[in-house]
């Protein structure tokens, strides 16, 4: 059934200056934290408004990444996954994801998930928190390294976003 629009659009709006706020403040200051904070509720909302199969399945993993990346920035968790597996980057869900420290890797697989969405979802409302969620995985992977989205970017160009 589907989810009431009644307050949907004043929710999302709201959302937006949320989101925007964490971006501009997190970008400021340089910490990550604030901008993923401020995206919390969004990501909620998204995991309350989303329907479908694939996108219900798309947005609670976003809302589980979201809080799994509070606890690892929170607490400095540090892991580096490149070394780990001996790998620069790997090939998963259709794109290219060059490998660093897992507090970079969740705000990768979120704007993959947020791309699903946008891409995947009919409604409007899960559409614009998908764009929120995308320009804020971005703004956390600015802000915690700023040389990383080069080198996605650079990775993207050289073999492009599919095989």
């Amino acid at each position: 059934m589907a989810k009431p629009t009644t307050y949907a659009t004043p929710i999302c709006l709201g959302l937006t200056l949320l989101v925007l706020i964490g971006i501009v403040w997190g970008l400021i200051v340089h910490n990550a934290l604030i901008t993923v904070i401020f995206l919390l509720p969004a990501v909620g909302y998204e995991a309350y408004r989303t329907e479908g199969e694939s996108t219900r399945w798309a947005s609670w993993i976003l809302l589980v990444l979201i809080i799994v990346e509070l606890i690892c920035i929170i607490f400095k968790i540090n892991f580096d996954v490149a070394r780990y597996f001996g790998v620069s980057d790997t090939y998963a869900m259709g794109y290219f994801i060059p490998l660093g420290d897992i507090k970079i890797i969740f705000p990768l697989v979120m704007l993959i998930l947020s791309l699903v969405l946008f891409f995947r979802t009919i409604g409007k409302y899960t559409k614009w928190l998908a764009a929120l969620i995308f320009l804020s995985s971005i703004a956390t992977v600015y802000t915690i390294d700023p040389g990383f989205l080069k080198q996605l970017f650079g990775l993207m160009l050289n073999r492009g976003f599919y095989y």
